[in-house]
């Protein structure tokens, strides 16, 4: 007699085998880019500096889940969507996707994983050819991985791809230009670029930064959309919190190349524990006007990527630190005894 396989569920009620691998798992990812030294340093011998822009970063993601990666410019976000990519070579550290440790993989191995994890970029205005109509846009990722067939079954998966992205009727929008696009629909058209390779994982820089207030929600709905109906996995960075509370399931709040705190969306904005989480969640505006809230302004500007402080990265700009946080680096840990991980050594 055969034994019930043992199954939990996963996000948003879905069930997923016990010991499912999860999409996409970071584990003590490290990418440090090297500073030129000039002719007197070369000549002296001088060790080589390094610019720490990822320092141990662990993190998993689920399919159907999204995560919001929140910290302020210069944190190391970027930086580790793009090393998780291989745009960026990692100095250490491991990067699991579907099951497969990509770090390293020669680029004729690397390629057929490059249709699994799709990046959608903060600048629609940059990331989109003006010299290319709609359609060469969304049709140019299949040509560059040799599918879809012929050019009128291209031209099916790129419709279906634009519809996908909200672009309806897709045939309104095909012959046009970039130019000839707001800035939501070139969004919109990077979306579908980024879709219609059929990606389980989509990596999303800022996708709304650069579009009007009034378009924001409507890609940020899309992306919401694409997550529960697609079951896709999505990583998305942001600055706004706000954003990362209503969207994401999961944040983790970045500073220095370190991830200071990670758990459940709900539980970091409404019981943040690391003095940085409640500094950036001090100035998100209150939705009742009359309730009191005084921002946090931190002090200082963020530490020299290259020269990192010893003992806790925040200490420097951290409000309530002491004699300890200067000298010793606090590991993440969860001290509810829950997913709620805080590197502090206050909590």
């Amino acid at each position: 007699m055969s034994e019930t396989p043992v199954v939990e569920t996963g996000a948003h009620g879905a069930a997923t085998p016990a010991a499912a691998v999860p999409l996409l798992e970071v584990r003590d990812l490290v990418t440090h880019y090297p500073v030129r030294r000039g002719l007197t340093e070369a000549v002296a011998r001088r060790p080589r500096r390094r610019v720490h822009a990822v320092d141990g970063v662990s993190f998993s993601l689920e399919q159907g889940e999204m995560m919001a990666l929140v910290g302020e410019s210069g944190c190391g976000k970027t930086s580790t969507v793009q090393t998780i990519l291989g745009m960026v070579k990692a100095t250490s550290g491991s990067v699991t996707l579907n099951g497969t440790d990509i770090v390293g993989l020669p680029d004729r191995k690397m390629r057929p994983l490059r249709r699994t994890a799709a990046m959608v970029y903060q600048d629609p205005y940059e990331s989109l050819d003006p010299r290319f109509r709609v359609r060469q846009t969304v049709e140019e990722p299949m040509l560059v991985h040799g599918i879809g067939g012929s050019r009128k079954e291209r031209e099916l998966l790129v419709v279906g791809a634009l519809e996908q992205a909200g672009l309806r009727p897709a045939q309104m929008y095909l012959d046009r230009h970039p130019h000839e696009l707001s800035g939501g629909q070139r969004q919109r058209v990077a979306i579908a670029t980024a879709l219609v390779l059929g990606p389980k994982l989509l990596l999303a820089d800022e996708p709304v930064s650069m579009l009007d207030v009034s378009v924001r929600a409507g890609v940020l709905s899309l992306l919401d959309g694409l997550r529960r109906e697609a079951d896709m996995g999505i990583l998305m960075i942001t600055h706004d919190l706000s954003t990362a509370a209503h969207f994401a399931d999961k944040i983790a709040v970045m500073y220095l190349g370190r991830i200071v705190e990670q758990g459940s969306a709900r539980e970091v904005v409404r019981n943040p524990q690391h003095p940085y989480t409640r500094a950036l969640l001090s100035v998100v505006p209150k939705r009742d006007p009359r309730e009191a809230s005084k921002p946090q302004i931190l002090a200082g500007e963020t530490p020299d990527p290259i020269d990192v402080p010893s003992g806790c990265r925040f200490h420097p700009r951290c409000p309530v630190a002491v004699d300890r946080c200067r000298a010793e680096d606090p590991a993440l840990r969860a001290p509810a005894g829950n997913d709620h991980i805080v590197a502090c050594h206050l909590v």
